[in-house]
């Protein structure tokens, strides 16, 4: 296998940080952005900065996209339904997918549809990428996780890891990608709907002493435990370390649920705390932090 060419379906603050590096560093050819018909020509014309540069990425309409060696799927998960119907000219017979996309059901929805032999476990973690009103910026490009699923064919994490070299996007391919998943949906579960909720940034969210501090640190223990009764190996270091991860970003940064309550744009509030209290349920164990985060992000939501 050897990715020439990777098509990305998202222009939002993964999209263009990936995007952008791809560019940059193989070269213009070596990426482009697929949108479909409807919303290509919405946003035709459209000029989108990367740290107050141009992004020179082309875009192109699904009727008008070839097959790709890879499929980097950067959308938000409330539009992952539109995106698994949309993309299908994009998956040729040796066409390989990574989800980026928040929470863990993004790779068993796309396998779904196009197969599940296709598709590496990923997340991306660590980076300060905020995108308003058309800019993204960022000072930490974080790093993508990947592994292989029980599906996975020979050889596919080895050619997503090989072009990720070449495209200088950092990433560590993990052994137990399930297991990184569940570690990153904790974080999310606890820095994402805190800075939502309270309209916080990862200063404030790492405040010691603060109300946040606390919602932020008891949300991920309840996702920990949900975790562990999933049979997940998530340990009190995981949490830990995601903690401490929080400290070295841009305090004044903040994660993409807090900039969808400035936006005022839906928000993953269903793979976070939806995905957390169903398990929960399934299991009896008690979820209070996420039942009220939950219902906080609905009425802000329903404020708009």
């Amino acid at each position: 296998m050897n990715i020439k060419k990777a098509t990305i379906i998202g222009k939002g603050a993964i999209g263009l940080l990936y995007g952008d590096m791809i560019a940059r560093n193989i070269g213009a050819d070596a990426v482009e952005f697929a949108m479909d018909d409807e919303r290509f020509a919405r946003h035709r014309g459209e000029v989108l900065t990367v740290n107050g540069a141009p992004c020179e990425v082309a875009t192109v309409p699904m009727s008008e996209a070839a097959p790709a060696d890879l499929v980097i799927l950067a959308c938000k998960a409330t539009g992952l339904a539109d995106a698994i119907e949309t993309m299908e000219p994009l998956v040729g017979p040796e066409t390989l997918i990574v989800s980026l996309l928040n929470g863990i059901t993004s790779e068993e929805r796309v396998g779904v549809r196009y197969g599940a032999e296709r598709l590496v476990l990923s997340i991306c973690q660590g980076m300060d990428a905020v995108f308003l009103d058309g800019a993204l910026t960022y000072s930490r490009a974080g790093e993508i996780r990947f592994g292989a699923g029980e599906a996975t064919v020979p050889g596919a994490v080895e050619a997503i890891a090989d072009f990720f070299t070449r495209a200088g996007i950092p990433h560590v391919v993990e052994a137990d990608a399930r297991r990184r998943m569940w570690v990153k949906l904790m974080l999310n579960v606890g820095v994402n709907q805190t800075c939502m909720a309270y309209g916080g940034t990862y200063g404030t969210v790492t405040q010691a002493g603060s109300e946040q501090q606390r919602c932020f640190v008891a949300a991920m223990r309840e996702a920990l435990a949900v975790g562990r009764a999933e049979g997940v190996d998530i340990r009190e270091e995981d949490l830990a370390q995601m903690y401490r991860l929080m400290t070295t970003l841009d305090p004044a940064g903040m994660p993409s649920m807090a900039q969808d309550r400035i936006a005022h744009r839906a928000t993953e509030v269903e793979e976070f705390s939806g995905e957390i209290r169903r398990r929960a349920g399934e299991h009896g164990i008690l979820v209070p932090t996420n039942d009220w985060l939950y219902r906080r992000i609905r009425e802000i939501e329903a404020s708009w």
